[in-house]
């Protein structure tokens, strides 16, 4: 612990030695009427406050010269002349910082969750509110700089330090590990309100009911899965995570692209959700080795909800990942997805060549299949023939073959694509290039004229060339066959409800002058109920075109590597993906912070 009693009474020792030296000091400055807590040492406010007597004290002294690692308050403890409470009672004064006595209901939970349990429990330490963008810290220990500088960088806040008592802080620790534990009781009044029939499954095979199946069979958990997918998809969600732990089963939805934790159910009901799942989706319910995938198709408000299931093992048993698929997005039309005004008239006409391929670039979940999708549905569909090769096949589009992908017995992408090949198409949408054969095939389809979209996962659309080497096609086939690469993201949406003007930091500032964006007239979104107090609410696209003309089909030809072909667009004006991005932020439909967490990978 730092002695600020000894640094101060070296100070006013000195001061005082030297008189004239004093009333210089006096006559340059003098310090406002100081109380007499200001000036009272640690030893005279423990004999004053925490009622030590000077024989304690003084053998408490002599204890610490013989022990001088020790600590004044540790032997007094010991010696059980003080307390634990007054003793920091003491300690905070001396340190002019509030002692509290922590309650449960002053813990606020986001800023509970800024440390780790584990990092609370060793070190005696608790966020327990944030006070106008700073973060209150409760602690035993304030002489501790060490530990608060750990916590400003796990944090990037500033800190408001106050005292309080070890045991509060394991009360309080208790109490959120019983409130996490407290979830589990709430599963009947969570199913009290749902029926069996408002989320009808509609069975695609007949079923086999087994001994195993009967406890997933149960009214309780029938209403309980129906409630996961009830909330989900209330909540616009684009996925459903059952994840089982040591102890802990957690249910978490991905909302706008981000996971929240939305319930914590009794561990042992894990085997009988996972069951109940899998019967919804016709799977092996016996089987829990390998990875299962499937499908639901549900009824609900007069709706289909389409589904797919992934099961996985772990060492705590199945981990359940639930896609819903969202009907509404594969029916939108391309001026509706958020792209420029330019990017999609260059688009459109390239979607309207006779042959060629189109590719639709980005990682899983921004967004692909609905561009996908959106493009096809601007086809003649009565005066074209239209196929597609799919795994899964995620929409079902009247006037459209569609085709699903059986890796199992031999009905791959190559295959179908060879198959599809025969049956006359105009034009033929694969779900994803995966492999070099798949990759030739589809370039000796554009080839023969027919048109070929598809989508394939890189970075961005320079890379896009690269990747398609790298899998085994010839640079001149690549030059010859490609029309366009579309990359594109989806960053969260500025909430409409409490979208607020405000003035950015300093760095984003700089940082969008240094892309030729002013840092005028932008917007975030305050938060409120109807974001989950995020300030998102929905998504908005972030699109990159690479249309190839002659030139470009030259410097492809000659296999670049990705640095410099990605220099040549950007010298042509190419949008990228972050300039994209901060078009968007100026138009107030998104963040700077949104913006770099979803391009960071492209630069």
């Amino acid at each position: 612990m730092i002695d600020k009693n000894s640094t101060d009474r070296w100070l006013l020792n000195n001061i005082n030695s030297n008189s004239k030296a004093t009333n210089d000091l006096c006559d340059l400055w003098q310090p406002e009427q100081q109380s007499e807590t200001a000036v009272i040492s640690f030893e005279q406010r423990l004999c004053r406050d925490a009622t030590v007597s000077d024989e304690q004290l003084t053998e408490a002294q002599t204890i610490l010269e013989k022990m001088p690692r020790k600590k004044l308050g540790e032997i007094l403890l010991e010696m059980g002349a003080v307390t634990e409470v007054d003793l920091l009672k003491c300690l905070a004064q001396q340190y002019s910082l509030p002692f509290v006595k922590l309650e449960e209901s002053m813990v606020d939970s986001e800023a509970f969750g800024l440390l780790d349990k584990a990092f609370i429990e060793n070190h005696n330490v608790l966020p327990y509110k944030l006070d106008d963008g700073k973060l209150v810290v409760a602690m035993s220990d304030p002489a501790n700089i060490f530990l608060q500088d750990e916590i400003k960088r796990k944090t990037g806040l500033f800190l408001v330090i106050h005292v309080c008592s070890p045991e509060d802080i394991k009360n309080i620790i208790k109490d959120e590990d019983d409130e996490d534990t407290s979830i589990d009781y709430q599963v009947d009044d969570i199913i009290q309100d749902v029926d069996d029939q408002d989320v009808e499954l509609v069975e695609t095979e007949q079923e086999d009911i087994s001994d195993l199946e009967r406890q997933a069979g149960d009214s309780p958990i029938i209403k309980f899965v129906n409630y996961l997918i009830m909330q989900a998809v209330k909540e616009k969600a684009s996925d459903i995570h059952i994840e089982p732990g040591d102890k802990k089963l957690v249910v978490r939805d991905r909302i706008d692209g981000v996971l929240f934790t939305m319930l914590t159910p009794p561990h042992n009901m894990h085997p009988a959700i996972v069951s109940r799942i899998k019967i919804m989706a016709n799977l092996d319910i016996a089987e829990r080795r390998l990875p299962q995938d499937g499908r639901i198709r549900v009824m609900m408000n007069g709706g289909n909800v389409d589904m797919r299931v992934s099961t996985l093992p772990t060492c705590h048993g199945e981990k359940v990942v639930i896609r819903i698929l969202d009907g509404a997005g594969s029916s939108l039309g391309l001026h509706n997805i958020g792209m420029e005004e330019d990017t999609l008239a260059i688009l459109n006409h390239q979607i309207h060549q006779p042959h060629g391929i189109i590719l639709v670039t980005g990682p899983t979940g921004s967004g692909k299949s609905t561009t996908l999708y959106s493009a096809l549905r601007t086809l003649d569909l009565q005066k074209m023939n239209v196929s597609t090769v799919e795994d899964p096949v995620e929409f079902q589009v009247p006037g459209i073959t569609q085709v699903q992908v059986h890796d199992k017995i031999g009905m791959t992408f190559g295959a179908a694509l060879r198959s599809l090949l025969r049956q006359d198409p105009d034009v033929i949408m694969v779900g994803e290039i995966r492999d070099g054969e798949t990759a030739k095939i589809a370039v000796q389809a554009s080839l023969t004229g027919h048109l070929v979209l598809s989508t394939l996962h890189t970075n961005d659309a320079p890379s896009s060339i690269t990747r398609l080497v790298n899998i085994g096609v010839e640079p001149f086939l690549v030059a010859a066959s490609i029309n366009a690469i579309l990359a594109q993201r989806l960053a969260r949406r500025i909430c409409q409800k409490c979208k607020e003007n405000f003035e950015p930091e300093p760095e984003h500032a700089a940082f969008l002058s240094m892309y030729g964006f002013s840092s005028a007239n932008l917007f975030k979104g305050k938060g409120c109920p109807a974001c989950r107090h995020t300030g998102y609410a929905g998504r908005v696209g972030l699109y990159e075109l690479m249309s190839l003309d002659d030139s470009y089909r030259d410097i492809v030809t000659k296999n670049p590597t990705v640095s410099e072909l990605r220099r040549v667009c950007q010298e042509r004006g190419m949008v990228t993906l972050r300039d994209d991005g901060f078009r968007k932020v100026q138009a107030g439909l998104t963040t700077v912070e949104e913006v770099m967490r979803v391009t960071e990978s492209t630069v």
